[in-house]
């Protein structure tokens, strides 16, 4: 069980139409958060990789929805975009930019939010240590596609205009603190959730 199953009272999702119809939503609610939270963008002058919210609502949502509806949510959040949608960091759209040079990182959105759900599904997003942990694997997933992706674009890794000095060490202080705010977020509600139980 992940968070998003108790938004959904059971009632509601007694048939099988009826959770199809409830996944639809918070699959449409994720990908929704997810560009909201991309106008949250600081551009940087040196890289082509903004500062945005998105990264933060992609790992939020794979453990708010679970691995397969937290995956879907982020493949239906790539479908707008590419379709001309405006949800990608600024209000961008287009093909072109899942061809860009950030392209690798919103490709690395489903992957990442799978293995934070799944983590979740297991109960990681329940105490604060494997909390953090999860968001921590989450993100790193993103850098793994985010940052050999940037590199074909900027040629190579190393050097202050390499891949690790335009897409990766500017962004560390940022992830830690979007670490911080999931890593008291999520076991805070589970607290609740079970108070609310035994009560």
């Amino acid at each position: 069980m992940v968070l998003s199953d108790l938004l959904i009272p059971a009632a509601l999702r007694r048939t099988r139409a009826q959770q199809r119809l409830a996944d639809a939503v918070l699959i449409l609610g994720g990908s929704l958060l997810t560009a909201l939270m991309a106008r949250v963008e600081i551009p940087l002058p040196f890289t082509p990789v903004p500062i945005t919210g998105q990264t933060f609502a992609v790992l939020l949502v794979g453990a708010a929805l679970g691995s397969r509806r937290g995956a879907l949510s982020m493949a239906v959040y790539l479908l707008e975009g590419a379709l001309g949608l405006p949800v990608f960091a600024g209000g961008a759209a287009g093909l072109a930019r899942l061809r860009g040079p950030t392209g690798g990182y919103l490709i690395g959105f489903i992957a990442a939010a799978f293995v934070t759900g799944w983590l979740a599904e297991r109960g990681w997003d329940r105490r604060p240590a494997t909390t953090a942990l999860a968001m921590l694997t989450g993100n790193a997933v993103i850098y793994l596609f985010g940052l050999p992706w940037l590199a074909w674009f900027v040629g190579g890794f190393l050097g202050p205009k390499g891949a690790l000095a335009l897409g990766l060490l500017p962004f560390v202080p940022g992830d830690l603190l979007k670490l911080l705010l999931a890593t008291l977020a999520f076991p805070s509600v589970w607290l609740l959730v079970r108070r609310a139980r035994a009560s």
